[in-house]
């Protein structure tokens, strides 16, 4: 391309620097610039490295450009690429923030899985229960003055299921561990006993007996003791005189837990539906009544304190 030089210059050319004004050096530079510029471009040209398109108004660092100057061969970037660019970036960034969310509930979700599969396999512990239902309430026996003493009072049983409770009572008791009861206190009537496994005749000649199968102290479901009331000790010859509020503690070799009467009942031997289980803490003592007659029971029904 010609080079197109004002006149100004042409004279500029032909006098000394300095005989120049500092605009004609400016204007100088410019065009010294200017023609640098151009002989690369050509250069590139012909070597294939660019390709000529219409060249961008060329300013100078002399004339004042605020502009920050870029390396020799690179073009400042459209504004319009400029904003592309930011709204990429920050949709990579919430992309890599909604994926850590995602990953992070897919962890909550799993450790709920498992804590709910967890707590479907636990199984509660299985509670003992007897080899037949009862037929009669525990602690059945014929009064000390009967004709023959005080025994077992078969009487009661029906003659076709004699032999099977007999069975039954002839089944070794456990050994009493730390959830056990061991003891019975009932402050109102002045009681402190010894608690058993097992209501048998020969358990409760020991103390206050637990029926097989039910539950153990301070446990949701009924814990059934049973004691003689004229015989072995007359344990529980005063549950009559208990009244509603009285207080029952039952322990163990860990804890005490203090059960609170209810109600006391006066029903046949073959009430049996006191010896079911019950949704609620509760405990139930039984023993022979009236005192040295003993053809009935008497039924104290105490829930635990606090529930």
């Amino acid at each position: 391309m010609p080079q197109r030089v004002s006149k100004g210059n042409k004279v500029a050319r032909h006098r000394s620097i300095d005989e120049l004004t500092v605009d004609e050096l400016r204007q100088l530079l410019i065009e010294k610039h200017r023609r640098e510029r151009h002989k690369r471009l050509e250069a590139y040209r012909r070597t294939g490295r660019v390709i000529m398109v219409e060249p961008a108004p060329y300013v100078s660092p002399l004339e004042g450009s605020s502009e920050p100057l870029l390396p020799e061969g690179e073009a400042p970037l459209p504004k319009r690429k400029l904003w592309i660019d930011r709204i990429l970036l920050a949709i990579e960034v919430l992309a890599v923030i909604g994926l850590a969310l995602i990953l992070l509930n897919g962890m909550n979700l799993i450790r709920n899985l498992n804590q709910e599969v967890a707590s479907a396999l636990v199984q509660a512990s299985p509670t003992p229960t007897p080899l037949i239902s009862a037929v009669v309430l525990p602690s059945g026996h014929t009064p000390p003055n009967a004709p023959g003493g005080a025994r077992f009072n078969e009487e009661e049983i029906p003659a076709h299921l004699r032999a099977s409770v007999q069975s039954l009572a002839n089944i070794p008791m456990p050994t009493p561990g730390p959830t056990h009861a061991i003891r019975i206190q009932i402050p109102a009537i002045k009681v402190d006993a010894p608690v058993v496994q097992g209501d048998g005749w020969e358990q409760l000649k020991k103390g206050v007996g637990q029926h097989p199968g039910t539950v153990n102290p301070g446990e949701k479901g009924n814990i059934v003791l049973s004691a003689h009331n004229d015989i072995y000790g007359e344990i529980f010859r005063d549950l009559d005189r208990l009244k509603p509020g009285d207080e029952i503690i039952i322990s163990t070799a860990q804890q005490a837990f203090v059960y609170v009467v209810q109600q006391i009942n006066i029903v046949e031997p073959t009430a049996v539906e006191y010896l079911a289980s019950s949704r609620e803490p509760i405990a139930t003592l039984i023993s022979c009544y009236p005192y040295m007659i003993d053809n009935q029971r008497i039924v104290v029904i105490a829930s635990l304190q606090g529930h």
